[in-house]
């Protein structure tokens, strides 16, 4: 076993126009000033971070990565959820999802989802000039219009709908394994990877890509009732990125699940700051270290009622207290004798 590695910070929900959310530097001296040890990097905010300038010049990457060392952070990883997004997205999301993209690429789905298939493939080399091993997105979506079944779904849709998704992301992932990055996905409503069976069904489908791993946030599944700890034990040895993120889910005789169309403090099932949740993080973090997860423990915060700082001062020692620091010894040693083979026989009553 090893000691998972942090506390780390996914910066998207932090970035601004004001001092000293307003550049990477100054970010990044924020974040070491309340305890973190490593920053996630949100890719779509090109004032903070340029990807394709970190894809095309090492020069550019390792003043990025020498930048945040001498701060005295590391970078986790990096994050495209938004251009992932992109890679597959149904008409009826046309409109809404056009602000993630370029406004040239605006009410031209085609042009948008080539770039965003750019963006990706920029990521991958970006993350090998920076040294990363694992890179974090969205799967994008073509099914979740049908996610409940009424009407009910024709014959063959779902799978038609898979092989779509694979067969747009199979060259992304080849580009991946090309430089030597897992592509980590993160399980989320709104995608078609949402949960166990679906990740299932994409990865039959990419032919169990070595690269097509997963982006653990224990989050999205108290929202679904799904068991988050079972979970770890079914996919543990895919699972290459640790999102910290809490929830709580408090149905009510008037909502569950689908929330009403709810704002976020009104519904059932909402984010919450670190510890401010229902997430059994004693038990997340145990499980994932008995499994040897080699990743990083990086916080993401939401949460519909905490500012954001206080939220991230508190999310720094909540990870730094959860992190179990391996142990080198079993804890009975003391009673335990010298071991050989000849003994062992003799202890088994064997000539």
């Amino acid at each position: 076993m090893r000691t998972i590695k942090g506390p780390g910070i996914f910066l998207a929900q932090f970035l601004g126009d004001q001092p000293p959310f307003d550049s990477f530097e100054a970010i990044c001296r924020w974040a070491k000033g309340l305890g973190f040890k490593g920053i996630q990097i949100p890719t779509w905010a090109t004032s903070y971070f340029d990807l394709q300038k970190a894809a095309e010049s090492k020069t550019y990457a390792d003043e990025i990565k020498g930048l945040a060392n001498e701060i005295g952070l590391e970078i986790t990883e990096l994050s495209t959820h938004l251009q992932g997004q992109l890679v597959a997205v149904h008409p009826a999301y046309d409109q809404l999802f056009d602000g993630f993209a370029p406004a040239q690429y605006h009410n031209n789905p085609k042009a948008r989802t080539e770039w965003a298939v750019q963006q990706l493939k920029y990521a991958a080399q970006a993350s090998a000039n920076l040294g990363l091993n694992a890179h974090g997105t969205f799967s994008g979506a073509l099914l979740w219009h049908t996610v409940y079944p009424w009407p009910q779904r024709p014959q063959g849709l779902v799978d038609t709908g898979f092989e779509e998704l694979a067969r747009r992301w199979r060259p992304i992932l080849d580009v991946f394994d090309e430089h030597g990055v897992d592509v980590c996905y993160e399980i989320h409503p709104g995608e078609d990877l949402h949960d166990g069976v679906s990740y299932e069904r994409f990865l039959e489908k990419v032919d169990n890509h070595p690269r097509a791993c997963l982006l653990y946030d224990p989050s999205h599944f108290v929202l679904q009732c799904l068991d988050y700890l079972a979970y770890i034990d079914h996919y543990h040895e895919r699972i290459r990125m640790f999102h910290v993120k809490d929830a709580e889910f408090n149905p009510t005789g008037k909502q569950g699940v689908y929330g009403g169309y709810s704002g976020w403090v009104e519904r059932a099932g909402r984010f919450r700051s670190l510890g401010d949740g229902q997430a059994d993080f004693k038990a997340i973090f145990s499980k994932l270290t008995a499994y040897d997860f080699e990743g990083w423990a990086v916080m993401e915060w939401e949460c519909a009622l905490k500012h954001p700082e206080d939220g991230a001062r508190e999310g720094a020692r909540f990870i730094q207290d959860h992190i179990i620091r391996v142990t080198d010894k079993t804890f009975d040693d003391f009673a335990g004798g010298a071991a050989d083979e000849a003994s062992n026989r003799r202890l088994l009553g064997i000539d």
